[in-house]
């Protein structure tokens, strides 16, 4: 897998994602591990921040966010 997949991956939790349906930190954990297994330049934490919206797909600041 590469990065455009990853993300494509991260976008599709972020979009099914509500607030009465959340995959929990176990299976996101998982997730990752299967991730990292498929490109050992698999960023976890990054991948994991994306999800939560603390970053960009990049790693970066999350546009239109407050600075």
């Amino acid at each position: 897998m590469s990065k455009k997949h990853f993300i494509a991956l991260a976008d599709v939790i972020k979009r099914e994602q509500t607030q009465n349906t959340r995959f929990s930190a176990v299976q996101l954990e998982t997730l990752a591990g299967f991730c990292a297994s498929q490109n050992h330049r698999f960023n976890r934490q990054r991948w994991l921040d994306y999800i939560a919206g603390n970053c960009g797909p990049n790693g970066g600041k999350v546009k239109g966010a407050a600075q």
